[in-house]
């Protein structure tokens, strides 16, 4: 069987197993173990155990759990209403306040949390029935929550940016750093296409205005700051090698559940073990994807899959330009299948030396992927955003939240193509402060 059609075969065979509602985790290991099975035998039983173990057994994947804890603490708690509150109350007086501190909502929480689907339904459970009641239009209330809570991948702390660090060998605080200006660029272009949405279908800003006054806008900022102060102290000494990112998550996730239990109350069991069960079974979701998705890419590697695709991405006499191209077109179709963690543990070890070969940073690289990544959450078939927002909101039909989602995907490729004639929006910030990689 040529490498090729062994190729299509067990990528064909994981979207069957999609489609079945299998999950994810289950999908990748399964077809992995069935080709592994055809090629070897009863032998794949020698090396099964080993190669999922090998997928997770790296300490620096400690980050994981304790950012997941962080975002839990923060999720299961009134935080996320809070933040909302007080943004909504500060922005108030600027035209489409509601929907940009939906926007920026998602934005902070995001940098709280590191997960896109918290993020949606943390700020989607408050943001969306009050931007319906104001009269905003439906595509608009969903779609920006669903386009927002994509952030969550992107500004530190990310997941996502850990496991290409870790598969990539690269710096996790460079990747951070790397991270904090594009999201930023992203959170006022997601702004500026609401407010251009909102006008194009015909809202009127000035008379749904809401008034708040200046002791009601200060009210919610001492539950709001202390969680602010600590994303700030965590990135602070991972940017200042004070620490390392699984010291810091782990400190950092001590910090948000101590703050969460005082400023909110929980001092009963139950809150408090709804956090940690949240965490865990994020975490060991993330994990066995982690696994199952190293075996996947054992899998490929064996039937000589990942050699001939990165050969033939190699051999292709064209502009580096126009091989960056491909190699988007190629992410893109992954993430619109596969959960972000999964298509940076399988593709990232083979395009990392690729791209690094053409010239491009690998930094930059890693903004640029993690853009792609983020389209793949607002658009069919998986788009988890989606389908977190759909439960959510039951009541609005998913022809509209998908309707509202579709442009920023758009705001994304242009994202996409900003980053690629200033790539110094993503390197600049790292070689500032960490120095030029030789």
């Amino acid at each position: 069987m040529s490498p090729t059609f062994a190729g299509l075969t067990i990528v064909a065979a994981l979207f069957v197993l999609l489609g079945t509602g299998m999950p994810i985790a289950f999908a990748l290991g399964l077809a992995a173990f069935v080709a592994l099975f055809l090629q070897s035998g009863l032998d794949i039983f020698y090396v099964l155990g080993d190669t999922m173990f090998s997928g997770i057994a790296n300490l620096a994947y400690v980050a994981i759990p304790m950012f997941v804890l962080m975002g839990a603490a923060v999720a299961s708690s009134p935080a996320g209403a809070d933040l909302y509150t007080a943004l909504d109350r500060w922005l108030n007086r600027v035209p489409g306040g509601l929907v940009l501190s939906n926007i920026g909502a998602c934005g902070i929480f995001s940098g709280m949390t590191g997960s896109s689907p918290a993020t949606c339904a943390a700020i989607g459970k408050m943001g969306i029935p009050e931007m319906l009641r104001r009269g905003y239009p439906t595509s608009v209330a969903t779609g920006s929550i669903a386009a927002g809570g994509t952030l969550g991948i992107l500004i530190p702390p990310s997941v996502t940016l850990i496991v290409y660090g870790i598969s990539t060998e690269t710096s996790i605080g460079r990747l951070f750093m790397a991270g904090v200006l594009p999201g930023i660029m992203l959170t006022a272009m997601f702004m500026a296409w609401a407010i251009i949405d909102c006008r194009r279908k015909g809202y009127d800003f000035a008379a749904r205005a809401v008034r708040f006054t200046l002791r009601e806008k200060f009210a919610g900022l001492p539950r709001v700051l202390p969680f602010m102060l600590i994303i700030a102290g965590t990135l602070y000494v991972l940017y200042g090698g004070l620490a390392t990112p699984s010291e810091a998550a782990g400190v950092g996730a001590m910090l948000t559940l101590l703050v969460v239990v005082v400023a909110y109350r929980l001092f009963r069991f139950k809150p408090v073990a709804s956090i940690f069960g949240s965490a865990m079974r994020e975490s060991v979701m993330i994990m066995m994807i982690m696994a199952a998705a190293e075996l996947f890419a054992f899998a490929l590697s064996s039937l000589f899959i990942t050699q001939t695709i990165a050969s033939a991405i190699a051999d292709m006499e064209v502009n580096r330009w126009v091989l960056l191209g491909v190699i988007n077109i190629f992410l893109l179709v992954a993430g619109m299948f596969l959960p972000p963690v999964a298509v940076i543990v399988m593709t990232a070890p083979m395009l990392f030396p690729i791209v690094t070969q053409a010239g491009f940073d690998p930094y930059w690289f890693a903004i640029i992927l993690t853009i792609n990544m983020e389209v793949g959450l607002i658009t069919p078939p998986i788009g988890l955003n989606l389908f977190v927002i759909n439960a959510i909101a039951p009541s609005i039909p998913t022809r509209d939240i998908l309707w509202g989602a579709l442009p920023y995907v758009l705001v994304m490729f242009l994202a996409i193509l900003i980053l690629c004639i200033f790539p110094d929006i993503a390197t600049w910030l790292p070689n500032h402060m960490m120095g030029v990689v030789r």
